[in-house]
């Protein structure tokens, strides 16, 4: 494990991003997992500015989505592919075949499931995962005493998720289910990014570093990852020790 902290937000997200392109370019067609949400927003619009600059190449980049809420696609603003088609996918032009994402509207999420669980399995794995961290700890949708063993999976979300989440949208939804990239998946990956940001977040920092090791704060099961770093900035920072 690594952290890494920065003196502000944006700060934190440039180094995150910069570190992003430098990890990428170690694979020849890396596979890319970007989580939507407020804190990798600022790492995604540094990509961009990058990308325009031409001082990066993704056009030989693929990408696996993190998660979805249940019952909502691209199509649905506020959702998480709505997000990154805006925030990523359009600004850097990826083409609609780099990308493999859940759709929380399919008939059959279990297959939903199998099908994501393919593409990873069948494009060598994911290079690297971009995480946001939840209030109670979660990653994904995976929640407090989510099994660290599952897969891609429908998540049954905490009353914290479904309250937080109504930030992304306009009128209030139902959000009482998600499909999701499970720990066991995530573990997988080559390389994690955990980006946390903002004062309020600091405690939960604090369990997931410096706590146990244990699936009631999911999060810090990723201190078991080998080629694990965090991003801090000074505010979500301020309680831990370094």
């Amino acid at each position: 494990m690594k952290i890494i902290i920065r003196d502000t937000y944006e700060d934190m997200s440039r180094q995150a991003a910069h570190d992003l392109i430098e990890t990428v370019q170690l694979s020849d067609k890396p596979l890319f997992c970007p989580a939507s949400g407020d804190t990798p927003v600022g790492l995604y619009k540094e990509l961009v500015h990058l990308h325009q600059q031409q001082k990066f190449d993704s056009s030989n980049w693929l990408f696996v989505g993190l998660d979805e809420w249940v019952g909502m696609n691209e199509n649905d603003e506020g959702s998480c592919r709505y997000s990154l088609n805006d925030q990523l996918f359009y600004p850097l032009k990826i083409a609609d075949d780099k990308i493999c994402f859940f759709d929380g509207r399919a008939k059959d999420l279990t297959n939903e499931c199998d099908r994501i669980e393919n593409f990873i399995q069948q494009h060598g794995g994911i290079d690297v995962a971009v995480l946001g961290l939840g209030m109670n700890g979660h990653v994904g949708m995976n929640e407090p005493d989510t099994s660290p063993s599952l897969r891609s999976h429908i998540a049954t979300l905490d009353p914290i998720t479904q309250q937080v989440g109504q930030k992304y949208f306009k009128k209030q939804q139902q959000l009482s289910e998600g499909i999701t990239l499970g720990i066991a998946t995530l573990l997988e990956s080559k390389h994690i990014f955990l980006l946390v940001s903002s004062k309020r977040k600091a405690a939960i920092v604090k369990k997931v570093i410096e706590g146990d090791i244990n699936e009631e704060v999911p999060a810090s099961l990723l201190r078991n990852h080998q080629n694990l770093k965090i991003y801090l900035d000074t505010d979500a920072a301020e309680i831990i020790q370094h």
